[in-house]
């Protein structure tokens, strides 16, 4: 079979009298015959050129699924005089969501078996469950399409009765009221799903009233409930600006009040604790403090300081507790958990005993408890659930993942490596493989970023991984500016005017990973997706003879035309994140770098380009254009396919087992060009 072939109908751009020509804007049209058929030649050709690889496929894909317990449940919560816990059924895709009463030993009542409602759907998701003060009533979400559109459903817990009335077009959750009827809930704009609108809903009124608008295209809103349950919230927010207004959750019909007002450049979130509430921001703190203030009295200029800025440090989360204050940090590229009593001002780390590990707080509900429940894991740790206890310095191992098999944490080995950057900046590099490699050059090495929104990648264990990790590869997870690994400045230092940092800082990692022996040109695999997929358009622009194959997982590709189409989801509220091209030097800046527009005749590497005909976040025509784009460019004879998944969008399959399957696609390409 040969390659589909794009026809080309010209489209000319103009932006700031400079004209570019886009050939293969036509496939900006999913409703178009001609384009599904494409998208559906694509796929054929990508299946008849990985056929030599169809049993190594499977056999990673069994090997894969042979490592997950089948019938596995997660670590129960207490709520309101409930246990609660999601659970699978052996064979079975989707969660089962049950409740004990009181006490665990108690029955068990299910209150969603989402395997039901998936019957008959290519996908199915559920978000959102909320459920009423009274314990009667739940509220879920349903996306059914992959577009992160939902409608909310009401269910009586009472008598397990699915109610007929919905609501449309709406984020996913639902934030009840103390009344046990109101609820307040997020609708996005059809065409942009920017989340705008904020509406409350009273249970049997079938009329919902719209609350809030925010009409600036650059913020979204969400709505949230205080862990007192005494307030609820409304946030505004965008890259760099965010404001909260608030209400007592006893009284829903009232008005919101301003918590203080959006600022340029002022972040803030909000937490309520007895008399006070308390603020994490970075208000004259580029890596955030903590501050608090009284219930009336909320403008920033009331706050007080209770947590200070430090230059080191990356004030990330905070949890509360009648007696102690949880505070999460990012230090050195690693996650530190720092527990303050209250009374005695006493200060301590935990200790995880490991070089590079992922670490988070997790569920919390009660103020008024000793005992703090964090999450922890690493490269060669599965995750754990552990219990803390804040008086005594004890832990509790509440669960760690089971991978079943022959699977040892003990017969892999994790460690941190720097890079240096091209001006001179160390850029931290996290690797983990299987003990006893040689160092010398002969590993193939899959090295993986994201470098994006501030976003930081952490060590965090993969049960996929595994079958990589089994055959020898290196793993190497390259902590690149735009992520805030080292604080905020990293992520400032890859971003705007700036963001070709993150392309140099991949790129000066690959170099090192040569250089240090763990592999070679030959052997060095890259993969990023979404705004990791941009990344891997760069590097191939600038340095592709660096690596073997590259991977781009619904890649965002096509920079500038996208960011000049405000119609498209999340462009308008991203300006802060690429800059806005209406602006001629962020134009010129984005069309440097946007590996769409810079596609070149020359060799690119082996590669496999990954898509969903329904993302809302990166649009499929974007990794089609390009793949097409280069099909016409490349003078090489190496592999270029692209799979669209028809069915699904930005997260692929909904189903815990068939996600693999495209993991498997992944690794099968990458073990055969070995």
């Amino acid at each position: 079979m040969n390659y589909p072939k794009a026809k080309k109908i010209p489209k000319t751009l103009i932006k700031h009298n400079h004209e570019r020509i886009d050939n293969y804007y036509w496939l900006n049209d999913r409703e178009n015959a001609e384009v599904i058929d494409y998208l559906n030649a694509e796929n054929a050709y990508t299946k008849e050129q990985l056929e030599p690889t169809e049993a190594l496929q499977k056999e990673l894909y069994d090997e894969m699924i042979a490592k997950i317990v089948k019938d596995d449940s997660s670590v129960p919560y207490e709520m309101n005089g409930y246990w609660y816990y999601a659970r699978y059924e052996e064979g079975k895709d989707y969660p089962v969501y049950c409740r004990k009463k009181e006490k665990l030993e108690s029955d068990e009542i299910i209150i969603l078996d989402v395997n039901v409602l998936a019957e008959g759907h290519a996908y199915y998701a559920v978000g959102g469950l909320s459920i009423s003060p009274d314990n009667k009533m739940l509220c879920f979400g349903v996306d059914n399409v992959s577009r992160r559109i939902y409608t909310l459903y009401f269910k009586s817990l009472e008598t397990g009765e699915i109610f007929e009335e919905t609501i449309q077009n709406t984020t996913g959750g639902a934030t009840w009221a103390n009344d046990n009827k109101t609820l307040f809930f997020t609708q996005m704009e059809e065409e942009t799903l920017r989340s705008h609108k904020i509406f409350r809903y009273e249970l049997g009124s079938s009329n919902a009233v719209e609350i809030y608008h925010e009409k600036d295209d650059t913020f979204g809103v969400s709505v949230s409930k205080s862990k007192s349950k005494q307030y609820i919230m409304i946030d505004a927010y965008s890259t760099l600006s965010t404001e909260t207004q608030i209400l007592s959750a006893d009284t829903p019909k009232d008005a919101f009040t301003m918590f203080s007002p959006r600022e340029r450049d002022l972040e803030y979130t909000v937490e309520h604790k007895d008399d006070k509430f308390v603020i994490e921001t970075n208000y004259e703190a580029k890596n955030f403090r903590l501050m608090e203030c009284g219930l009336t009295q909320t403008n920033k200029g009331a706050w007080k300081e209770l947590i200070a800025h430090r230059e080191d440090v990356l004030l990330e989360g905070f949890e509360l507790f009648n007696d102690f204050l949880v505070l999460e940090e990012k230090k050195n590229g690693l996650t530190e958990i720092r527990i303050i009593n209250s009374k005695t001002d006493e200060s301590y780390y935990l200790d995880f005993g490991e070089e590079v590990y992922d670490a988070y707080i997790s569920s919390n509900l009660d103020f008024d408890t000793n005992l703090l429940r964090y999450g922890y894991n690493s490269l060669t740790t599965p995750n754990s659930t552990i219990e803390f206890n804040m008086n005594s310095k004890e832990k509790s191992l509440l669960k760690e993942t089971e991978i079943l098999g022959d699977f040892d944490k003990n017969n892999y080995e994790s460690k941190r490596a720097w890079a240096t950057a091209k001006d001179g900046k160390k850029i931290p590099i996290s690797l983990v493989y299987k003990k006893g490699i040689t160092v010398d050059g002969t590993n193939p090495t899959l090295q993986y970023a994201y470098g994006s929104y501030g976003y930081s990648m952490d060590a965090s264990f993969s049960l996929s991984r595994l079958s990589l990790l089994d055959r020898g590869f290196v793993y190497a997870i390259a902590h690149i500016r735009g992520g805030e690994e080292l604080g905020r400045a990293w992520y400032e230092d890859g971003k705007l005017l700036t963001k070709m940092n993150t392309f140099t800082d991949f790129i000066a990692c690959s170099e090192y990973l040569i250089e240090a022996g763990y592999t070679s040109n030959e052997k060095l695999f890259a993969q990023g997706g979404s705004a990791g997929g941009m990344l891997m358009g760069g590097i191939v622009n600038m340095k592709s003879e660096l690596y073997k194959g590259v991977v781009a997982q619904v890649p965002f590709v096509d920079v500038v035309t996208t960011m000049l189409d405000d119609t498209i989801p999340l462009t308008t509220g991203e300006y802060d994140e690429w800059g806005n091209p209406n602006d001629k030097e962020y134009y010129d800046y984005m069309l440097s770098y946007s590996p769409y527009d810079n596609v070149e005749k020359k060799a690119y590497p082996n590669m496999l380009v990954t898509t969903g005909l329904h993302d809302s976040q990166v649009q499929y025509w974007e990794p089609a254009k390009w793949v097409a784009k280069l099909r016409d460019y490349k003078t090489d004879n190496n592999t270029l396919l692209m799979h669209i998944n028809m069915d699904t969008g930005h997260g692929g399959a909904s189903g815990r087992f068939e996600a693999f399957k495209e993991v498997a696609m992944v690794q099968g390409f990458l073990l055969g060009l070995l």
